[in-house]
């Protein structure tokens, strides 16, 4: 880890006026700095921000600096929000990880993470190792002849889900962007991962109101049950009524290069019985457009599988 200066702004606005690399939880940047993919030379800890707070009156607003513990186990936030944080990461690390920060955590890509390995999203142009190399783990769905990362967050998946957005904040202001919208495929520019626009700063998560997501679930398939990446995940939201699907919102992970809606698994599902024959009609088209590599050809199979295992489960 290479030195650096640390400053500890205690106002919104002072820490939207001072340039500097924003740290709450740590568990991402901090493995970063040790590897020496990012190499900041300021430091800002947001911890004494007020930037807190759980409302599920209307719907759910999170502040951006709640842990991940403390969300998943706050009585009325949607069943499906609870079990994706409930299933990242150790206990330990949802103690110490921020909202805000899970949404912006980097791509657990081995080559990414090596500073020896050639990659684009660390460094422009330099050539991608996975797709040749060892890909199991990486996305085959939003993928390029740049970057073929998966993006690494759970609870992400689950938002982008329900149609969430976030509050992001600077020293011109703040907007509101759809989670979904905010992140970006590669493309020729993997090292653009989002919408986030320099000494941005996410303040707030914000989900509609939706009466039948009460109805929902999020499967994570993984090597093991314990501290482990998804090679596949679903979010599922239903709305079933008289025997039949009124609504439904679903997502995966693990598979793609951002929380991937399926809209039309989604359009599939809407006014079909509510059965497993229609849930294992829909989820047939969940891996369309798939791009499997030498390694990870399951994964369209898998996705597909999880997909229709999620519906079966949040139908329950």
């Amino acid at each position: 880890m290479r030195p650096f200066e640390l400053a500890a702004p205690a106002t919104i606005e002072a820490a939207l006026a001072t340039k500097g690399t924003f740290l709450a939880g740590g568990t991402t940047l901090v493995d970063l700095m040790k590897l020496n993919v990012l190499t900041p030379q300021h430091v800002l800890d947001i911890n004494a921000l007020p930037l807190r707070g759980i409302d599920t009156s209307n719907g759910l607003r999170v502040g951006a600096l709640e842990r991940m513990s403390d969300v998943a186990r706050h009585h009325g936030v949607y069943p499906v929000i609870s079990s994706a944080l409930l299933q990242s990461a150790s206990q330990q690390l949802r103690n110490m990880a921020s909202i805000g920060g899970n949404l912006l955590q980097r791509t657990r890509c081995g080559y990414f993470r090596d500073v020896n390995m050639p990659c684009n999203k660390r460094n422009p142009g330099s050539g991608c190792s996975a797709i040749t190399g060892v890909n199991r783990m990486h996305a085959i769905l939003g993928t390029s002849d740049s970057c073929v990362a998966t993006h690494a967050s759970d609870v992400a998946v689950a938002l982008v889900a329900l149609d969430a957005e976030i509050t992001l904040a600077s020293a011109a202001g703040t907007r509101t962007i759809k989670l979904d919208d905010f992140y970006r495929v590669p493309g020729d520019t993997p090292e653009v991962e989002n919408d986030l626009r320099p000494s941005e700063l996410i303040t707030e998560v914000v989900v509609p109101k939706l009466a039948w997501a009460e109805r929902s679930t999020y499967v994570k398939v993984r090597d093991r049950q314990s501290y482990e990446f998804a090679l596949c995940s679903a979010a599922v939201a239903l709305g079933i009524q008289d025997g039949h699907v009124a609504d439904a919102r679903v997502a995966v992970g693990g598979v793609a290069t951002k929380p991937w809606r399926l809209t039309a698994v989604e359009e599939a599902l809407r006014g079909k019985p509510a059965t497993v024959e229609s849930f294992e009609e829909a989820g047939a088209i969940a891996a369309d457009g798939a791009k499997p590599l030498s390694h990870n050809s399951f994964k369209p199979s898998l996705l597909r599988r999880t997909v229709v295992r999620a519906l079966i489960e949040g139908s329950r």
